[in-house]
């Protein structure tokens, strides 16, 4: 595969096709109307075929070890690299984010920084390591976009279908991906190989100590015990009222479905973005969930459900989504609680303490979008340098062929027993969208944003795209 040199171009990939896809749609919709060729799919295959692809801007999600040897590719072959992270709203206690989340080498290697907003933006500056040179930027996330009034009738269709379906109900959102993840080498610590043995660390526990590790490994077990206890209830409680149990999208469903096999109306499903289901759901339950932020700025009653309590997790790790829903401690208060919004007596938690929080943590909450924030930057970085600087070809030469090694390696070892992402969890993460679909959503873009600008999707590789303005426009 090849592609044609353009003007300026821009990378956005997707990692986690039911969370990013559309806001980052959203946002190369946006970049394209400006000019941007827009570069957008599956994580996995842009960067399997990133040498392919003219010196662009990378969007990454992360600064972490693991992207260090993309990154170094990357910058060979010419791409310049912008990044969020997308962990960085609801996040560890600042020195388990900073070990587990941002690598001194790899951030070496960032041109600009977009920050959820100015808690975020603080964090990143406390960083020893931050680099004095790499700006700042408080965008706000494409997500939270996707969360404004003028917005929301994007869903509409996907609403509709849901309350077709499922009439009405409650939502149970689940984040137990650190004890329950799609592979066991994802969690926390994996099994132990010998009877006695201390287990060692999965892929959650990066960057973090034995005992930090051990300890949220431990509250985080004791939360999902007491949300498969609370499932059964629920359904005996709400005769009139499906239960939708919606598991994080790297989270292990079948726990969940053994559960449901039991009750009368459970029905465990990951499909599609989590807005739409907010927009047709009566309330939803969490514990420590990004869910609980997405429910308050969307005005949709949130509870925290804290059966068990753990002060040094759920004020560190949890506390905006926490302290910014009903909270509930017993499942008699989780079923009182629920009445009262089911009867129109209680609405989402308000107050001036928790609008301050939230204005904290969260940027572009009106005024431009997040997306034309970000977008802004870009064409500022660019309003200099309109083509990107390409290294020396040697240099190229060099990436080009790290690049190729990295995908051989990559393809055989996915394909060895143990790997911690074999093909078919990239799959169970995306999933794949046609080229159809693409261009419907663009279309409902266009529409909420009155843009009259001929933008469209063309496939140019398996599960990659190009978005931009058509010819003639």
């Amino acid at each position: 595969m090849r592609i044609k040199d353009h003007k300026a171009c821009l990378i956005i990939p997707v990692e986690n096709q039911v969370r990013e896809l559309d806001p980052k749609l959203l946002l190369a919709c946006i970049a394209a109307r400006r000019g941007f060729t827009a570069i957008i799919g599956s994580h996995r295959e842009i960067d399997l075929q990133i040498s392919a692809f003219p010196a662009s801007l990378y969007l990454n999600k992360s600064m972490t070890d693991r992207n260090l040897k993309m990154f170094r590719i990357m910058k060979k072959i010419g791409h310049q690299i912008v990044t969020w992270d997308e962990e960085a709203l609801v996040h560890l206690p600042a020195e388990t984010y900073y070990s587990r989340r941002l690598s001194p080498t790899a951030i070496r290697y960032v041109s600009q920084l977009f920050a959820w907003g100015k808690a975020n933006a603080e964090l990143w500056r406390q960083y020893p390591h931050l680099p004095r040179e790499i700006p700042i930027h408080i965008t706000g996330n494409p997500r939270c976009d996707m969360l404004r009034p003028e917005m929301r009738p994007f869903y509409e269709p996907e609403v509709k279908k849901i309350r077709q379906t499922h009439g009405n109900f409650i939502l149970v959102n689940t984040n137990f991906n650190h004890v329950n993840a799609f592979f066991p080498a994802q969690n926390l610590f994996k099994p132990a190989k010998v009877e006695g043995q201390e287990p060692v660390f999965g892929k959650a526990a990066v960057g973090m100590s034995r005992q930090y590790a051990q300890g949220l490994h431990d509250h985080k077990q004791t939360i999902l015990d007491t949300f498969k206890q609370m499932i059964p209830v629920l359904d005996k409680a709400f005769p009139d009222h499906t239960l939708i149990v919606r598991p994080h999208p790297t989270e292990n469903q079948q726990v969940y479905k053994d559960i449901a096999q039991r009750c009368e109306r459970v029905v465990v499903t990951n499909e599609g973005n989590v807005v739409p289901w907010l927009m047709a759901t009566r309330a939803v339950i969490h514990n420590g969930c990004t869910t609980g932020v997405e429910a308050y700025m969307m005005g949709v009653p949130a509870i925290s459900y804290r059966a068990e309590i753990d002060d040094d997790y759920d004020l560190d790790f949890y506390r905006l989504p926490n302290l910014i829903s009903h909270q509930c401690f017993t499942a008699d208060e989780l079923i009182e609680t629920l009445n009262r919004i089911l009867r129109g007596e209680l609405g989402v938690a308000d107050g001036d303490d928790r609008k301050i929080l939230v204005d904290q943590y969260l940027a572009a909450q009106n005024g431009p979008l997040a997306c034309e924030r970000i977008v802004d930057v870009v064409e500022d970085m660019l309003a200099t340098q309109p083509n990107l600087p390409k290294p020396p070809v040697a240099e190229r030469l060099i990436g080009r062929g790290l690049s190729l090694k990295r995908r051989v390696s990559r393809l055989l070892r996915n394909k060895l027993p143990g790997s911690h992402a074999p093909p078919e969890f990239h799959k169970h993460r995306y999933p794949g969208a046609s080229t159809q679909e693409l261009n419907t959503r663009i279309m409902r873009f266009q529409q909420l944003l009155g843009d009259d600008s001929r933008i469209t999707a063309e496939q140019v590789s398996d599960q990659i795209f190009r978005v931009s303005l058509s010819s003639g426009v």
